[in-house]
């Protein structure tokens, strides 16, 4: 079979959104991509379209879309890409691409190397063998966590003495978040450092609910801690990051962080909301989140292959 591959537009993402649903369904049932997420992908200004995108047709239809990014200035380089099952070719075409400006990019960044990532479904629509074959192998495992809402039940949290939570209204909170943020996060695997000016591209900001962000605070401690939410998916309310310093872990900061976010989504109408988890996570985050009652949706490999300069 042969296909037709050029790179991405943003005129595109009706297109995209259509075929990451296809394969949404096929992976976990349903279609959870919202366009707003693929508009903003094609929008990175990180991302050279022309070089770091592929589209694969056979005849008109879309059958595999690939994305590049790097965030490390260094070796390590992020792909998406996604397949549909009966088109397997086109995306081996797409991964010889995709693996070829990895080594560029990374090679311009002054590295001998790129280490790229992947991150697949545990039951993916692109065959592994094809990359196994490649080098590629799983380093990490996510969960996609999800838990149903209750308005009678899910009512804000009391914070107790000496702890205060704070809505990011304004733009100084919104900065103290990112330093929360990165702070918090700064030894987790994977974690690139990001500017505020990057992270508000990354999270959307020009849509973002800032009612859905909080700061937790300790009348000993001052700042510790932050959740932020999004509320424009439309299959869940969406938890983006929530994070505790690690000088006060231990103090029920995070939970108490939750079911104010749960509480709010469900004074917003929602019946579910979701959040992503590193399994290995050190901190304990899994099982506090257990123990608030969310439980596994589906599952989500790291992929890594290191490709000589």
């Amino acid at each position: 079979m042969s296909y037709r591959t050029r790179p991405a537009s943003p005129s595109d993402a009706p297109a995209i959104t259509e075929l990451l649903n296809e394969v949404d369904r096929i992976e976990i049932g349903r279609p959870e991509t919202d366009p707003q997420d693929v508009e903003r992908d094609l929008r990175n200004p990180e991302t050279d379209l022309e070089r770091d995108s592929w589209l694969a047709f056979d005849g008109d239809r879309l059958v595999a879309y690939g994305l590049l990014w790097d965030e490390s200035g260094s070796e390590r380089v992020d792909i998406d890409h996604y397949v549909l099952p009966d088109h397997q070719r086109a995306g081996e075409l797409l991964l010889d691409g995709m693996e070829a400006r990895a080594v560029e990019k990374a090679r311009d960044n002054g590295a001998s190397r790129a280490v790229v990532h992947l991150h697949l479904n545990v039951e993916p629509t692109l065959d592994t063998a094809l990359i196994e074959k490649r080098g590629w192998s799983t380093v990490r495992r996510y969960h996609v966590l999800r838990r149903s809402l209750d308005p009678a039940a899910d009512v804000a949290p009391t914070p107790p003495a000496g702890v205060r939570i704070r809505p990011c209204a304004e733009e100084a909170d919104r900065i103290r978040l990112h330093e929360l943020y990165q702070t918090s996060f700064a030894e987790h695997f994977d974690f690139q450092p990001r500017s505020y000016a990057q992270w508000l591209h990354d999270i959307g900001a020009e849509r973002a609910d800032w009612s859905l962000a909080w700061i937790v605070s300790t009348d000993d401690l001052g700042d510790v801690g932050f959740l932020f939410a999004r509320n424009d998916r439309e299959s869940m309310g969406w938890i983006r990051g929530l994070g505790v310093l690690a000088t006060a872990r231990g103090r029920g900061l995070g939970g108490l962080l939750l079911r104010h976010a749960f509480a709010a989504f469900a004074d917003r109408g929602r019946d579910t909301v979701g959040l992503g988890v590193d399994t290995a996570n050190s901190t304990g985050a899994p099982q506090l989140y257990g123990r608030n009652g969310m439980t596994v949706h589906y599952a989500v490999d790291t992929w890594e292959a290191v490709l000589a300069g």
